[in-house]
């Protein structure tokens, strides 16, 4: 069974840092790119940056680019979003999952982990 078990979020003051983990397991991930995305209050779930299998490729999205960093570790099934110079429009929920495609629930949707809240004070 796939899990994914985001952890490292929390309240931070604007332009401090977090490092967020996303663990996984039930699956072999290294065979796939990995990506963070994040769910702020009322809006819809949106895409932040994306790590190739092998970690030698990245893309990140223009509203982080410069600040967030996306790293995996797969000897550790770990993927990391190290994030820099924090903004309050930063603050939402923030997830990984496969990319392009979610993992399946295996009922025919899409599987997503618990997600970690990150909170941006001003």
């Amino acid at each position: 069974q796939v899990q994914l078990v985001e952890s490292g979020g929390g309240l931070v003051q604007a332009g401090g840092s977090l490092r967020l983990s996303c663990a996984a397991s039930g699956r072999t991930f290294s065979d796939f790119s990995m990506a963070w995305y994040r769910q702020a209050p009322g809006k819809e779930r949106e895409f932040v940056a994306v790590i190739d299998w092998s970690g030698s490729s990245t893309f990140h999205a223009g509203s982080v680019k410069g600040r967030f960093t996306i790293s995996r570790d797969n000897a550790n099934n770990t993927v990391y979003l190290q994030m820099n110079s924090l903004k309050p429009e930063d603050t939402a929920v923030y997830y990984c999952n496969s990319y392009p495609r979610p993992v399946d629930d295996g009922g025919g949707g899409d599987y997503w982990g618990q997600g970690t809240q990150v909170t941006v004070t001003s």
